[in-house]
């Protein structure tokens, strides 16, 4: 099955399905409240909202980069909290393209639940499909079962990636921007630049002009193209922050091309670790 479903897909599921829950994960790094605004102003009917900082982040201690990891255990809580049973199927969107509702998405899988996809186009797709949407407050939904499973996913951590660098087949992958990558015009994290060694692949690549993922033998060729030659096991992803690091995780997996890793931590633990080595350029 496709980590993304349509729309379409999407108002079959809710008719048909009594254990959907759409997660809404709309953000902006610039403005960490502006998504919780856009989820009061209209939303899918009966989603909750999902917040970058709050829900899908740990509390930041200067070097362990802009949206660290929470504990597996405490998330799996606060997604149960929020209605997710071992049995849902959670539906994350946003309105950027996936470019936030893939950390959840990967998120989920990390702590083992498998029952997760992404709206492909988002909140847009669905309001151009003619979905319904509503406003205010999420209706509460009573708290889920949702406990800890064995991981779906494999990551590495900055100690792993930093002895390794250089060795092997291993190909890391940043997801962002090319001008941020090379060094330029960086104005989030305190340091410019990029692990030495690194491609880049921007994750809006992974979209057509629509806004909705690349059809999967696109992708598929593309990222063939990016790993000249290695195994999907080969490439570890990752970007700012472990927010659109994931968005080419879900792009690959949608490609059939399963197994790569995220470095959660991403350029912005990366450059705030003393001596850790930096790049300029392509």
């Amino acid at each position: 099955m496709s980590p993304l479903i349509s729309a379409a897909e999407l108002k079959a599921l809710l008719a048909t399905s009594p254990d959907v829950l759409v997660c809404d994960c709309s953000f902006d790094l610039t403005e960490p409240q502006a998504g919780a605004r856009a989820f009061a102003a209209a939303h899918v009917p009966g989603a909750v909202y999902v917040h970058v900082d709050k829900d899908l982040s740990a509390a930041k201690t200067g070097l362990n980069g802009r949206h660290p990891l929470p504990e597996r255990a405490w998330f799996a809580a606060r997604m149960a909290e929020l209605g997710v049973n071992q049995s849902t199927w959670v539906i994350a969107c946003d309105n950027a393209g996936g470019m936030y509702a893939a950390r959840l998405w990967w998120m989920l899988r990390w702590i083992g639940h498998a029952g997760v996809r992404v709206l492909d186009g988002g909140v847009p797709a669905w309001r151009a499909a003619g979905g319904e949407m509503e406003s205010g407050a999420a209706v509460a939904r009573p708290a889920g079962d949702l406990a800890l499973r064995p991981s779906l996913v494999e990551m590495v951590d900055f100690a792993e990636l930093r002895s390794t660098l250089g060795r092997g087949r291993r190909l890391i992958v940043d997801a962002r921007a090319a001008d941020r990558f090379r060094g330029e015009n960086e104005t989030l994290d305190p340091v410019a630049g990029h692990i030495p060694g690194a491609a880049n692949r921007f994750f809006r690549d992974n979209l057509g002009a629509d806004g909705a993922f690349k059809p999967a033998a696109q992708l598929r060729a593309e990222w063939l193209e990016v790993m000249a030659g290695r195994a999907p096991t080969d490439l570890v992803q990752h970007c700012g922050s472990g927010v659109t690091g994931c968005h080419n995780l879900l792009a690959m997996e949608a490609a059939g091309l399963s197994g790569a890793r995220l470095y959660p931590g991403s350029w912005s633990e990366w450059c705030a670790q003393p001596g850790a080595p930096v790049a300029i350029g392509s």
